[in-house]
């Protein structure tokens, strides 16, 4: 568990809000080099690591490099920095966080989310949210010029700060869960695997928070006999949320997507890939659960429907607090998602896609 730990704690730790994940790209690279055949990186930044197998079928693993961040889009004459956000907020999470912040020349610099102080907070507006519009960070900077002097501007990016924990000794908190705990999962599962049946593309993917984009553009050019998105997915089981809500439940092991869906629609995995999937995981007696979510969806939606269409579903890790500064997994869930990737790679033959891709019209 230790390696595993120090691998995701050195993703999650890096800094790569959607459209600017060149610190994480940098780590995947390193970290795929010694157990693939070959390492590539497309226009847009997706790395796509090639495994070459048995055969030509080609599966496709796909996990996203960024995380949500904030983009500032006005620096105020007294060097507040106003700014949108890249990818899913709810503001509340924002208060009183420390933050990075891009500069125009590539470095990070520290700042702070501001909160008003109860003290002189109006009467009647201490529990009110705040809207993003009024959100500021402070970078220390006493006018724009001297932000400007720091490099920051318009189109700087901003991420949170947040080291990863360990709690009980079996529980890691930390930002960027979703998905460097996919993206730890995938590189993880690699160092695991020998000889495979099929020739496998391990990608990276970027742009995910934003819509997605990344794993169009990689599925366009792979074009996979077969996909499997690796995501995090919503674990409401605290308290105040029914048991119908939980979606999934942290330490009930790696969830199997059957539906899921957000304002694009909703994505409902290949029936027989699924099935395939789920046959492996009671085969193999990895713990496992299966999800329905209403609300976000994963790479899996992007890839299945390139070029002809691609048989895709998902392998999901249960977090608590998704979104956040404290997101939240069961170790022991990730590392049954990597022995399920694994088993699902090694004994996926080209035999066993035709036979999942078998359905009649009765």
């Amino acid at each position: 568990m230790e390696d595993f730990v120090a691998l995701l704690k050195t993703l999650s730790e890096a800094r790569g809000p959607s459209g600017f994940e060149d610190e994480v790209r940098e780590i995947v690279i390193k970290e795929m080099e010694p157990y693939v055949d070959e390492v590539l990186v497309d226009r847009w930044g997706n790395v796509i690591g090639v495994k070459r197998g048995a055969s030509e079928v080609r599966a496709m693993v796909a996990a996203h490099m960024d995380e949500i961040g904030l983009v500032v889009d006005h620096v105020e004459k007294e060097g507040f920095l106003r700014f949108r956000p890249i990818g899913g907020w709810n503001e509340v999470t924002l208060l009183g966080q420390r933050v990075w912040v891009r500069t125009q020349d590539g470095r990070w610099v520290r700042g702070v989310v501001g909160v008003t102080p109860p003290h002189v907070t109006p009467s009647g507006h201490e529990r009110e949210a705040p809207e993003m519009k009024d959100l500021y960070i402070d970078v220390g900077a006493r006018s724009r010029e001297e932000a400007e002097k720091m490099g920051i501007s318009v189109g700087s990016v901003a991420v949170l700060e947040r080291e990863l924990a360990v709690l009980n000794g079996r529980v890691a908190t930390g930002k960027a869960f979703d998905d460097r705990v996919g993206l730890a999962v995938m590189l993880y599962t690699l160092r695991q695997l020998g000889d495979l049946p099929v020739t496998l593309y391990a990608v990276a993917t970027v742009q995910e928070e934003v819509g997605l984009r990344g794993a169009q553009i990689a599925a366009d050019r792979i074009a996979p006999h077969y996909a499997v998105a690796l995501d995090t997915t919503i674990a409401a089981d605290v308290p105040g949320v029914g048991e119908r809500l939980h979606v999934t439940k942290l330490g009930a092991g790696p969830a199997i997507k059957v539906i899921d869906g957000g304002r694009g629609g909703l994505f409902i995995a290949h029936p027989g890939l699924r099935d395939h999937i789920v046959k492996i995981a009671r085969e193999a007696g990895i713990p496992h659960q299966l999800e329905v979510l209403y609300g976000g969806t994963t790479d899996a939606m992007a890839i299945a429907f390139r070029r002809e269409g691609v048989p895709a579903a998902a392998i999901s890790i249960p977090t608590r607090y998704v979104h956040s500064p404290v997101e939240l997994v069961d170790l022991s869930d990730a590392l049954n998602a990597s022995r399920l990737l694994k088993q699902v790679l090694e004994k996926t033959t080209p035999a066993a896609v035709e036979k999942f891709l078998e359905r009649r019209v009765k």
